[in-house]
This record gives C-alpha cells, structure tokens and sequence, in this order.
C-alpha cells in the first residue's frame, strides 16, 4: 500500500471529545470499527487510516458544536462527503472525529431567473440535477463519480464539462463555512461578483477541509442548452488525437466535453460497458447550443480530425446514445480494473499547458510501458488534464516500486513542462512530494494562512503539508 504517514496522537483529548459527543449526539456517534474503517476508505493505494469516531451531523449548528468540542480537546478534525476523493483526504493519519455529512443534503433554494442555488453540502451532483431538469437548469461540473457538492468544493473539482464551464472555483458564489474555532462564516453572496475585499470563497475552494468545515454552498447554475451532440473519432496515435484536441481549442471551437481514451482504456470500455467502439486511440466530445449551432460544431471538428488521420467520425444527438457513450466513459475507472481482477488502480492524474499535451500524454505511455506496468490513459483534454491508472499486483514488490517511481516521474514531468501536479485529483496525502516542486516558496505562504486560521492544526490534518 502506499505510506500515509502516521502523526502523532492526543490521546487524552481524543478520550474526552469521545466522551463529550457521544453524550451529546446518541446514535448519532458511531465508533464501530467497520463504520470508522469505511470514513478512512480511500479508493487509491495509500492505506487507511480510520477516525477513532464519526458523527452525522443534520445541521450548521450541529458542525460547528462538534468543532468546538474538538477544538476545546485539540483533536483533529475530518469532513466526509461521499469518499470518492483519490488522495487519501479523508484518512485520520492522528486520529480525530469524522464528521459525514451526508445527511445534511438539502436543496434549499432554486433561484432560476437568477441562475444559481443555494444547497448543503450533502447533496450529490446527479440529486442536483435531477431536481433542476424540470427548470431548465442543470449544475455543469462532472467528476464521474457521484460525488458530494461539498467534497467537490472542498478539492477544487473539475471533471468531463471543465473545458467549457470551467472547475469548481469557477462555479461558487459563496459559501458557509465553520472555522476551527467553531465560528460560523459567510464568504459571500448571491452576486456575480464582487471586489469586497479578500476572496475567501477561493482560498477555502480546493484547501480540502484544512482550513473549516464547509456546511452551505451557493452555486451558478446553467441553462440546459437547446441541442447537444456527441461525437466520437478514433486514431492510430496518441500523438494525432492531441494534435486533433490541440486544434480544436486554438480554433476556439466552444466543444463542452473533449475526452481522449487510449487504445487499452477503449478495450476496458468495451468489455465492461458493452459497447463495440473501435479499438484504436478515441476522442469522444460533446456540443452544446443550438441545433444548427451543435451541427457547426460537430462537422468543424470532423474536419480536424481527418487532417490528423481520424476515422469512424460519427455524431448524434440521439439522448440514449449520448448517456450511454458518457456513462462508460464516467465508468473508465472500474473497467480498468476490471482488465486485471485483484490489481490495485493507482489513479494519479496531471495537467500540462494545451501546447505540451502530445508530448506529455505520449512520453507518460511509452514510460508505463518501458516499465512495464499496464496503464490506461484517460483524459479531460481539452484543458490538458490526463489520468494513468497503473494495474498494479500489490504482492510484486518490484511492480509497486515501478509504480512508485513512475508516479512520481510523470508528476515532476508535467511541472517541468510549465504544468501541474494534479489537475483535479487535490494534493491529500499522495501528492504532497510534489507541491513545493511546483510551486516553491508559495507552499510556506500556504501554511502561514493555515497557522493563522487553523493555529492548533486540528483541521484535517496531515493533507497538503
């Protein structure tokens, strides 16, 4: 398994916060060990490291009791969404009191004519856009997973529509917050903008529950657009698909989606979604406006795409066609695992300026292979974000080491290309090795603002320092 790091344990603060919440939540305060093991279940390889108790809370006011509890007791503290998260976030490396908070998961208010709602931090991506369709309206950021609105925040997520809606910093307008005093905070309000003073809203998007808990969220919403078209395209190389992705954005072709599967991840689609796309290097995208509009777009890029050798072009706007072609691409990561049973996935995933994509995307495949480690390449492209999940045999001590070392030479690639680390996935507890690579002397100015909001570090620790 991949090593967390343990750090150390107030163990006689733990004691007493324990006894404090479970006086004053009942049944509420689980400490059962499958319950505890579940909140510290990450879906990588680093290994697990459970909370000594988790709390459902159903309010802010609730949150923020538990937080002064444990701030009274210096006990760490750790948010739970849904636990799709993939670097290790929600672990307790020094113990602490998981709060989940799946239960607080209402819509509270939809403000169509406005374009924006204000919801819990519970509710679910798929529970969002259910409840819209019938306005309208739909909420556009898509991890895949059906992961929780305030976990999303709280990593900064992105996912298949970034290329045209932007990332989870791009969509909130405000959020409320408990700090690690136990204070309840505003960041913001309804407006579209603002220039009234510091952006908090942006400094607690993507500091993963490090800086508070996250109990309201105040999101942009969109109009569900008129038409929609999907499109597919293979080619025989990696290098011709980024080069077909590359010319699509320089022409400023407004694609939603642009999604690049590699040879193998096509094969794991196939098996596993049953489908019968053809086995080369696959572009899927999607185009969202008016049906002469989403026609436009779709044929501008078949045009691209036969200068770099593409073929199969097709494209519809058939709704069935189009979610069954995106559920098996949201599916990518269990068909992946499913080419080699028993295999540890290591997803890791990283973003490079548009310009370096070919080259990055190419170099990160022919390592896997020199390797000698089974690799799908899956990617959000069109922003130059791409995912490696190596296959790995966690008994074969020389395959993990091989993943080892390449996790960390594909990380230190994309920085020295003028990239990032990690484009979605959050630094967590797997990424830390390489934020100071990346980013320097800004690394000490985070935790500067960490010491200062959160100065007994109860909060999530261990993540991102």
């Amino acid at each position: 398994m991949g090593a967390a790091g343990n750090l150390p344990r107030n163990e006689e603060g733990i004691t007493a916060a324990l006894g404090v919440l479970k006086q004053q939540f009942g049944e509420a305060f689980q400490t059962g060990q499958s319950i505890r093991e579940q909140h510290g279940h990450t879906t990588t390889w680093i290994e697990t490291q459970a909370p000594d108790a988790v709390v459902f809370a159903k309010s802010t006011e609730e949150v923020a009791s538990i937080v002064k509890v444990c701030a009274t007791h210096k006990v760490p503290v750790i948010a739970y969404g849904t636990g799709t998260s993939l670097e290790g976030h929600v672990n307790a490396p020094a113990g602490g009191i998981c709060i989940d908070l799946t239960e607080m998961n209402a819509i509270k208010e939809v403000h169509a004519e406005d374009l924006d709602c204000v919801i819990q931090p519970g509710v679910t991506r798929e529970q969002l856009n259910t409840h819209l369709r019938d306005q309208g309206l739909f909420f556009p950021i898509d991890p895949g997973a059906n992961a929780s609105l305030g976990g999303m925040a709280a990593t900064r997520a992105s996912g298949t529509n970034a290329v045209r809606y932007g990332t989870m910093k791009d969509n909130v307008l405000a959020l409320e917050v408990v700090l690690p005093s136990g204070e309840v905070i505003r960041t913001g309000t309804r407006a579209k903008k603002s220039s009234a003073g510091y952006d908090l809203t942006r400094l607690l998007i993507g500091a993963e529950g490090t800086l508070g808990v996250i109990t309201e969220i105040t999101l942009k919403l969109q109009g569900i657009p008129e038409a929609m078209s999907s499109a597919r395209c293979s080619f025989e190389t990696i290098d011709a698909a980024c080069q077909a992705v590359m010319m699509t954005i320089q022409y400023g072709i407004p694609v939603a989606r642009i999604e690049l599967l590699d040879t193998l991840a096509v094969q794991a689609a196939n098996a596993y979604s049953k489908l019968d796309l053809p086995e080369e290097h696959l572009l899927l995208l999607e185009f969202h406006g008016s049906e002469t509009g989403v026609a436009e777009q779709a044929e501008m890029f078949g045009s691209i795409a036969e200068e770099f050798g593409g073929s199969g072009f097709e494209w519809t706007t058939k709704a069935e066609d189009r979610n069954k072609l995106w559920q098996a691409r949201h599916d990518m990561y269990w068909a992946a695992l499913a080419l080699r049973p028993g295999a540890k996935g290591i997803s890791t995933d990283v973003c490079v300026p548009i310009s370096r994509l070919a080259e990055c995307v190419t170099a990160a495949k022919d390592k896997a292979d020199e390797l000698g480690l089974i690799s799908t390449v899956v990617g959000h492209v069109g922003d130059g974000n791409f995912h490696m999940l190596p296959l790995v045999d966690m008994d074969n001590a020389e395959e993990v080491a091989n993943a080892q070392s390449y996790v960390s030479w594909l990380n230190e690639l994309a920085i020295s290309m003028g990239g990032t680390c990690t484009g979605e996935h959050g630094i967590g507890q797997g990424k830390k090795p390489y934020l100071r690579k990346e980013l320097g002397g800004a690394v000490d100015v985070m935790a500067a603002v960490k010491a200062a909001i959160d100065p007994d570090g109860i909060m999530n620790p261990g993540k991102i320092f």
